[in-house]
């Protein structure tokens, strides 16, 4: 039964691309056809873009402008425009006084002052017991070092009375 869906399925898919690849040819046939009209509607336009390149090239010759280039030719820095002012403006936050007499804005007191006091309170409770782990850690460092001193002092002082009592 497995085999049969997937021939059905195989002949299914086949069936559909073939409806969509007769869709795709009905489009480029209508194409064909729209771009024919155009081109067999205006024969004598076409005439006319032939000559038109040439007077194009001699349009865009006399009608380029620098803006941001000086050339060095004299005659195209005739077509040279002068660069764009622009007009100073003032800032009107900058220029307004300031209101505080006395009276605080709402919406300056609901901003917290720190940007990240959330995420320290998140964090404080983990952070509260690193620092005692930290904290016993550095003492239990320090009293290892104070015992390998006092073994260090009593191994030197023993060997001090054996070398005395010989």
């Amino acid at each position: 039964m497995h085999i049969e869906d997937c021939f059905y399925c195989g002949i299914r898919s086949a069936m559909m691309a073939e409806e969509s690849a007769a869709q795709r040819r009905e489009r480029l046939k209508a194409l064909r056809e729209a771009q024919e009209l155009l081109t067999s509607e205006s024969p004598q336009p076409q005439q006319e873009t032939k000559t038109q390149p040439e007077e194009a090239e001699q349009d865009e010759q006399q009608d380029m402008k620098f803006r941001n280039y000086l050339p060095r030719d004299k005659n195209l820095q005739q077509n040279r425009v002068a660069p764009p002012t622009i007009p100073k403006l003032d800032d009107p936050v900058a220029t307004a006084p300031s209101a505080t007499n006395g009276i605080e804005d709402p919406i300056i007191s609901i901003a917290p002052k720190k940007p990240n006091w959330d995420l320290r309170r998140d964090v404080q409770k983990k952070l509260d017991k690193l620092e005692r782990r930290t904290q016993r850690a550095i003492i239990e460092l320090m009293q290892e070092e104070e015992r390998r001193r006092q073994e260090a002092s009593d191994g030197n002082n023993e060997a001090a009375e054996e070398d005395e009592e010989s």
